[in-house]
């Protein structure tokens, strides 16, 4: 098995392509297949000992899910199933997608609502990243200075993603080395 497990959650498919990109980066010895969270369940992520975990923002610097109009569950349903699991031991990087001219107030905080629940369970986060090179006003995923994750933008940034994503493995590869 595989020692990475790749989940995101998405009703497009910009985090979707980046999950497969990562794991195209890590390869198949190392990384599984990405698995959209609305297909899993909570045991599944307990089977890695190291988790990377996407999710866009949507709306108000909301989570992906039914509320925000994804046609099937998605993080937001999915992250309430946490509550009473130990992720103690478990190591989790976490990236998330934004649009930092549309929504420069809430740019890529949905990624706190994954740090916040992994960490509440017991998890390592690993992979925080400058926020240096954004054009924004506000994100919620911003902590100490620092994004909690690697922020990526699709829309105003492609061009930056893969060095983005490569630069951003070399820093969370030593976790599971």
């Amino acid at each position: 098995m595989a020692k990475i497990g790749i989940f995101f959650g998405t009703d497009t498919g910009n985090t979707r392509r980046v999950a497969k990109d990562i794991a195209s980066l890590l390869g198949p010895d190392l990384a599984a297949k990405p698995v959209n969270i609305r297909n899993a369940g909570v045991e599944d992520l307990l089977n890695y000992e190291f988790l990377i975990l996407g999710a866009p923002t949507y709306g108000e610097g909301e989570l992906p899910g039914l509320a925000t109009g994804n046609a099937t569950e998605s993080w937001a349903e999915f992250l309430p199933k946490l509550e009473d699991h130990d992720f103690s031991g478990k190591t989790v990087a976490i990236y998330g997608l934004g649009n930092q001219k549309s929504y420069p107030d809430e740019f890529v905080s949905a990624m706190l609502y994954l740090y916040d629940s992994f960490k509440k369970c017991g998890a390592t986060i690993i992979g925080g990243c400058s926020t240096e090179g954004y054009k924004f006003k506000l994100s919620k995923a911003v902590v100490d200075g620092r994004f909690v994750g690697l922020a990526l933008d699709q829309e105003n940034q492609k061009d930056l993603t893969n060095e983005r994503l490569d630069a951003w493995l070399k820093i969370i590869q030593p976790a599971w080395a």
